[in-house]
């Protein structure tokens, strides 16, 4: 009997514990008949042991928390997009030489403008300065959405420094910190949320749970809520493309 090679791809980061994308593929290959792929969650305690995944004839990996910088220094060359943002989400394995894209970009512009708009004029509120914060101030930038930036770290307006007019004056609040996530449903930014109106548009990439504290807090106030589940798919789709284009 023939055995057919299987076509491996996967997930690095760490931890891996609730990751959206094995699932998604597995019935993403099961509902569209793919036949001969596997997708699996490596979690690596350290960048370095994504060589062993290049050695296991990997053809394609997704790049998650914390690794989205950290595997620059194992690539042949980056795309356009992933040079610009200095994070890279999608690797792709030809014949043992390892090439980044970032998806993240094409995921979070295109579900952002599905949310707010082509015509939308406001400005925007980023909270955090991770590796996700980076395509999502790359896509602010390239839609012409002028930007403020919060965070702890001392460099740029905090928490504490920002005022309930700041938040009015900005209708576009975007999460990129993981408070809020599975299972510290509890936790979100401090904002003074009272001062929301149904003319601002709440986005959070994350999308477990499906309504963060952050976005409940202000769909009371009437704000519109957007979690990052079409971006988690709308990436995913974009990576099975680069993997499998010629």
């Amino acid at each position: 009997m023939e055995t057919i090679e299987v076509k491996k791809y996967g997930l690095i980061g760490f931890p891996l514990s609730h990751s959206f994308s094995p699932k998604y593929f597995a019935e993403k290959f099961e509902k569209e008949n793919i036949e001969g792929c596997s997708y699996e969650a490596y979690p690596l305690q350290h960048i370095l042991e994504v060589q062993k995944i290049i050695d296991d004839g990997v053809l394609g990996f997704n790049v998650t928390i914390p690794y989205k910088e950290d595997i620059l220094d194992f690539l042949k060359e980056t795309d356009d997009c992933a040079t610009a943002i200095g994070a890279v989400n999608c690797v792709k394995n030809v014949n043992g030489l390892l090439y980044g894209f970032n998806t993240d970009e094409y995921g979070f512009r295109t579900s952002l403008l599905d949310f707010i708009g082509q015509s939308f004029d406001g400005k925007a509120l980023v909270l955090g300065t991770g590796g996700a914060a980076k395509a999502v101030f790359y896509v602010l930038n390239a839609l012409k959405i002028p930007y403020l930036v919060i965070s702890r770290k001392q460099d740029y307006i905090t928490y504490e420094q920002l005022t309930p007019s700041m938040v009015q004056d900005h209708r576009l609040i975007i999460n990129t910190t993981p408070l809020g996530m599975y299972p510290q449903v509890d936790e979100y930014p401090n904002l003074p949320y009272d001062v929301l109106s149904k003319n601002h548009y709440l986005y959070d990439l994350v999308y477990n749970p499906a309504e963060t504290s952050f976005l409940r807090k202000g769909k009371e106030m009437g704000a519109k809520t957007k979690n990052g589940a079409d971006m988690l798919v709308l990436q995913a789709e974009k990576s099975w493309e680069i993997w499998n284009q010629k």
